[in-house]
């Protein structure tokens, strides 16, 4: 703690908080998940259990005349063996909604995992301090977002001014679903993982509930969606289906089908836009399931699976893109407030040429701009299924 001002700590509680469905009492404060208590108890594996505990999205909002802010954090960092150690995750500070100052945590618990062996490692760490200083004076609305690659437990919130809970914005609350692209993965901070900078851009509150590895349909992701509030509901099905070689065409229809059941069970009429893959060339026309490739050091992706076996249901993003097509115009008879995109309208070849995928799998942090930015203009601008209606 800084000794310099006079603080004023302030219990981090709900009404502090957006961008989360649950949260989590534990031996060092408060845990934001993004999916019930329900839902994690159906999880079926690590990977999941990880993506959900960190908070994209996740962040505190609060109103103060503070120029100092200290938040105590536990970190859960996230590693892999032989590659170099990641960077700290970044706080981003925002002050009436223009980023103003970043912060790191050092330290923390770091689960080390090994891609090869498909195992976890975890080692324990200490607790850290995200610090902003010299912030404006006078009324403001401050938002801290938290890392969106690392479990973040909240300990402890100090301000040298009184703070409250911020006030409600009025805004429309969006709800998305994703794979790891959505949830952020090679984004440079929080803020600019491409759900929260088309979220700024479409004048919306996210809850983004995209999941590395983990948008695979399952049904308690449907349930927790379907409960959720929400005034816009997006889905980015398809990459993680295909590069998990989870399932065949003749399983993924009906799950498709039931999911999108689900969340009508609760939203009937929200407006509720389908996105296919955006274009990932190692997966366009090859099954998975994907394999990390180490050579030359760096983490790469390509596809394992045999083309020639695309003719017994063997899923691949052209086809489960052909696939989500069919079903939504199939359901839009029915349903006016079902929508389709084609990924490709947000990322596609011409973007690959002048973004090229680092991994081959997630786009770096002006691919996510660049997605942002689309998908901006297609669903937020004139025209487009999250367009605000007038008259």
């Amino acid at each position: 703690m800084n000794a310099e001002h006079d603080w004023i700590t302030t219990p981090v509680t709900a009404d502090l908080l957006r961008g989360f469905l649950d949260l989590e009492r534990t031996a060092h404060g408060l845990l934001p998940h993004r999916l019930p208590a329900r839902a994690r108890r159906q999880i079926p594996d690590d990977q999941l259990a990880m993506a959900e505990a960190q908070p994209s999205g996740v962040r505190l909002a609060f109103r103060t005349r503070a120029t100092a802010i200290e938040l105590d954090t536990l970190p859960t960092k996230r590693a892999y063996r032989g590659l170099p150690a990641p960077a700290d995750g970044v706080y981003d500070l925002l002050v009436d909604g223009r980023l103003a100052a970043q912060a790191t945590v050092t330290g923390g618990h770091v689960r080390m995992i090994d891609m090869t062996a498909q195992s976890v490692e975890l080692r324990e760490g200490p607790a850290g301090t995200a610090r902003f200083i010299d912030l404006p004076a006078g009324d403001k609305d401050v938002e801290i977002w938290l890392p969106h690659t690392e479990i973040t437990e909240l300990i402890a919130l100090r301000t040298d001014a009184p703070v409250e809970p911020a006030p409600d914005s009025g805004r429309r609350v969006w709800l998305h679903h994703g794979s790891s692209i959505s949830h952020g993965s090679n984004a440079a901070h929080p803020t600019a993982i491409w759900p929260a900078l088309a979220a700024a851009q479409g004048g919306v509150e996210l809850v983004n509930l995209g999941f590395g590895g983990s948008a695979l349909l399952d049904p308690f992701t449907a349930r927790a969606m379907r409960d959720t509030p929400a005034d816009l509901i997006s889905l980015k099905i398809g990459i993680n289906v295909v590069n998990t070689d989870a399932m065949r065409l003749r399983a993924f229809t009906p799950a498709f089908h039931g999911f999108l059941d689900t969340i009508r069970e609760g939203h009937p009429t929200t407006p509720l836009l389908v996105v296919s893959p955006i274009l990932c060339p190692v997966q366009e026309d090859t099954p998975g399931p994907l394999a990390p490739d180490f050579d030359g050091g760096t983490l790469r992706f390509k596809a394992t699976g045999d083309p020639a076996e695309r003719a017994a249901g063997r899923l691949t993003l052209n086809i489960i893109r052909d696939e989500l097509a069919r079903i939504v115009k199939q359901r839009a008879a029915d349903d006016p407030n079902l929508h389709h995109l084609d990924g490709r309208d947000l990322y596609g070849e011409t973007d690959y040429a002048e973004l090229p995928l680092p991994d081959e799998v997630h786009p770096d942090p002006a691919g996510h701009r660049r997605i942002a930015e689309n998908f901006a203009r297609l669903a937020f601008g004139d025209g487009g299924p999250f367009t605000t209606k007038t008259g």
